[in-house]
């Protein structure tokens, strides 16, 4: 239970009323969609969140939102940083990660995959 007295755990299992509108055929795609829906809206609502800090903090004259952006880590948190990244996008993938394990051909093809994203991540 939250501060709000809201169960979290209840409230996910909530039902809208009426029948569920359905996009596709496969009820396992329709299933991802809705979860990749659900993270994309969790991941709106952290962006509104930290735009709203950035402007609070530049108001207030305790960091301008140009510190921000020239920020450059140290390399001990740009390491931390890319191993958390590591570790966030083999959690995100797991499941495909372990769909390729026993083929080594497929694995070693997740492995450059998420190299890729990796890079891309670090260059943002």
């Amino acid at each position: 239970m939250t501060d709000s007295g809201i169960d979290p755990v209840l409230a996910a299992a909530a039902k809208a009323k009426g029948k569920r509108p359905w996009f596709f055929k496969d009820p396992d795609v329709e299933r991802v969609l809705n979860i990749t829906m659900a993270l994309a809206m969790e991941l709106a609502v952290t962006r509104q969140r930290l735009d709203v800090l950035e402007r609070l903090l530049d108001q207030r004259g305790v960091l301008a939102r140009q510190d921000i952006e020239q920020f450059t880590p140290e390399a001990d948190a740009e390491q931390e940083r890319q191993q958390w990244n590591r570790d966030y996008i083999a959690r995100v993938l797991r499941i495909l990660i372990q769909s390729a394990e026993g083929e080594s051909a497929e694995a070693a093809g997740v492995d450059q995959a998420m190299e890729a994203v990796m890079d891309e991540l670090t260059r943002m």
